[in-house]
């Protein structure tokens, strides 16, 4: 089965022009990963849709105001990276290139804070990649090489877009949750917690009765 523009529309009536874009590219990528079948087309689609914004934001924007850093910080866990970042909100409030540099510096396989990889391997793709180690996993599994590493921009082609979020949801063993319909692991595994849990949910149910 591949999804058809029509289809991917009413799932993701917000996606408008960019369904065009992608429903080809989506049915590519979703094939090459076997993300068949009515359960696993539905969870995919919904998560991809939700991290996405509906197929419309493929780059993490990393740009917040104060007031969000300090909220995100105060509703994540103590010792977490959010939770540190909240004394020096101000500084790096509506700065996404900061921002970024002290969120995943020295995580995900990223050099230090100062090596700027942090904001230069931020998220990217329908489902985030995020990370050296992460592009350069993802590189090796799209391209045989690590061009991702000097080229991280391709993930923000519809092609690669799609393909990344198709690798890395096989990769993660996505589509046996999806078989099982376990998808409020499916969240888990994707957003590592439940942030959006309710409009994935959304999508999902829309997904599921939209595809036979």
């Amino acid at each position: 089965m591949s999804i058809n523009q029509q289809q991917l529309l009413r799932i993701l009536p917000n996606a408008g022009p960019a369904a065009g874009v992608f429903v080809s590219v989506l049915a590519t990528a979703m094939q090459r990963y076997a993300i068949v079948g009515r359960l696993r087309e539905a969870a995919f689609v919904a998560q991809a849709g939700h991290e996405s914004s509906q197929l419309r934001q493929v780059l993490e924007s990393l740009s917040y105001r104060a007031d969000r850093i300090v909220a995100l910080g105060n509703a994540s866990k103590p010792g977490t990276r959010w939770r540190s970042l909240v004394p020096r909100a101000s500084e790096l409030a509506g700065n996404s290139v900061r921002l970024g540099n002290a969120l995943y510096g020295g995580r995900l396989g990223n050099g230090p804070e100062a090596s700027g990889d942090g904001y230069k391997f931020r998220g990217r793709g329908l489902i985030q990649i995020t990370g050296r180690a992460n592009y350069l996993a993802c590189s090796q599994a799209l391209f045989g090489d690590d061009r991702l590493l000097s080229q991280p921009e391709l993930l923000e082609q519809p092609q690669y877009a799609a393909l990344s979020a198709a690798w890395y949801w096989a990769t993660n063993g996505l589509n046996t949750l999806a078989d099982a319909g376990e998808f409020t692991k499916i969240t888990t595994k994707v957003n590592g917690g439940q942030t959006g849990a309710a409009d994935r949910q959304a999508l999902y149910d829309a997904a599921l009765a939209v595809l036979p």
